[in-house]
């Protein structure tokens, strides 16, 4: 294995037999190689480990399977073990897009001289990989520190980061540790560069999904450490109508 690959893929587990195969399937078919894939299991009951010993290609793996103090606890673990130049976090369940997709990071890389960050689009799928919808946000073509003011207009999956600039998950943020993480790399980072399609297919059904409501919390508290309370409140007034409008639409007849 090379000891100082571009990418470190982080893949966080635990009792994922329904979804990892589709992940460690999606890593091992990239046509670039210069990664190592980290999988950080939470001590898995189910058959994972099995799974993922004999899926992938275990030459560019490293596992470490031990109990953790939830999700961002294990995705510090994953950066401790990273010795790639770039972090690209894909947890159970969540595949590149295409066979290309660590290729055209890689191009873009090389061709920008090795940006803080780099990101694409993402696609949402169900629980045995499907394709959903588009997500409802979507990356803009120029991101910079300001773009998450108004939420995460990336996808974690989809924000690569250098590893140079990325701190450590602040885990008093129970559901939202990843947002203010992505804000944190964006502060230090000096380029940030859009591959210019999809890149990521994302499990809808994460944990941040599944505690919407406390996630919600936890981000308006955090743009308004970022970004100042009054405008952060001022941005919210706004929601309040689009809101309106999307429970109107789901509405049942």
């Amino acid at each position: 294995m090379n000891n100082k690959p571009l990418f470190s893929i982080i893949t966080v587990c635990f009792n994922a037999s329904h979804t990892i195969g589709r992940t460690l399937q999606s890593v091992a078919s990239q046509s670039c190689t210069d990664y190592e894939h980290i999988i950080v299991d939470g001590a898995s009951r189910d058959n994972t480990l099995d799974i993922v010993n004999e899926s992938g290609r275990p030459e560019l793996r490293r596992v470490l399977s031990e109990p953790d103090k939830g999700l961002y606890d294990a995705m510090n673990k994953g950066i401790g073990m990273a010795r790639g130049k770039y972090l690209i976090f894909l947890n159970a369940g969540d595949k590149f897009h295409d066979a290309g997709s660590l290729a055209s990071v890689a191009r873009v890389i090389a061709e920008n001289d090795f940006p803080g960050v780099v990101y694409g689009q993402t696609n949402l799928v169900d629980d045995n990989g499907a394709f959903l919808a588009p997500r409802h946000l979507t990356a803009p073509a120029k991101l910079t520190f300001k773009s998450f003011a108004t939420g995460m207009k990336v996808c974690h999956q989809a924000f690569v980061a250098l590893r140079a600039i990325a701190p450590l998950y602040d885990t008093a943020w129970r559901y939202s540790a990843d947002y203010e993480w992505c804000i944190r790399c964006l502060m230090h980072s000096r380029k940030n560069v859009y591959t210019g399609g999809v890149l990521i297919d994302y499990l809808s059904e994460g944990m941040t999904t599944a505690n919407r409501r406390r996630s919600l919390v936890e981000r308006f508290k955090i743009m308004c450490r970022y970004y100042g309370t009054v405008p952060t409140a001022v941005r919210h007034v706004g929601f309040v109508p689009r809101f309106l409008i999307n429970k109107l639409k789901t509405k049942p007849l």
